[in-house]
């Protein structure tokens, strides 16, 4: 079915992105998404029609922090979106402003696949901080910190941002390899060759961590 819409789908309800086609999520506004364990709102947010992400903390589980794009189903190809992140109000002194994008996740959103960044990091003054503004996890088993215990630096990297400001994201996944672009650069600042729920597809999701005020903006999604 190579090439079957070509065009990209504007959806605002279930779709199937088939080989060689795009669907397009403006995320300006609710329909077509489901929170899980976060509240959303429509706004505008420096400038640009967005969706709202604030975690509920009275229901959110640790694996749990996500808007489930519905019924979009993808296995390879590209996610490109726009986010902006940065710690909530009244959040714990560790809050970074994490947000990024679950893939391949299961209809249940159980588990997932996510790579997402952490704003506040990017210019940090400490080396240490800076090191750790680009992450990858794959979501229950393999968390943040276990990745970063048993083979640090591995699943996270450098690359300059900054809080509360535009990012535009866009991960290309082909198998059991993911690749993290920022703002149109060639070079990817992250790249996992071992994505651990394996090359399976599922669903996609908006994802913001734990004392974050997120952002979403022009999701864009393009199979392979």
């Amino acid at each position: 079915m190579k090439g079957l819409f070509a065009v990209p789908l504007a959806f605002a309800f279930s779709a199937v992105v088939f080989a060689g086609s795009s669907a397009v999520h403006r995320l300006d506004e609710k329909a077509g998404l489901t929170p899980v364990g976060v509240t959303i709102e429509s706004v505008v947010f420096k400038g640009k029609k967005a969706l709202r992400v604030v975690e509920r903390a009275e229901e959110l589980r640790a694996s749990d922090a996500l808007v489930v794009v519905n019924d979009l189903t993808f296995r390879d190809g590209k996610i490109e979106l726009d986010v902006a992140g940065e710690p909530a109000p009244g959040s714990a002194e560790g809050a970074r402003g994490f947000v990024g994008v679950a893939f391949r996740t299961r209809k249940d959103a159980s588990a997932y696949e996510v790579i997402y960044i952490r704003p506040t990091n990017g210019r940090a003054d400490d080396q240490v901080r800076r090191n750790h503004a680009t992450q990858y996890a794959s979501h229950p088993d393999y968390p943040w910190h276990r990745l970063r215990k048993e083979e640090p630096e591995k699943y996270e990297s450098y690359a300059d941002m900054q809080p509360a400001t535009w990012t535009h994201l866009k991960v290309v996944v082909k198998g059991t390899t993911a690749r993290l672009y920022l703002d149109g650069a060639e070079q990817p600042c992250l790249i996992v060759n071992d994505l651990k729920l394996g090359s399976d597809g599922g669903g996609i999701a908006l994802w913001a961590g734990a004392g974050s005020l997120a952002h979403f903006s022009d999701l864009k999604v393009t199979a392979e």
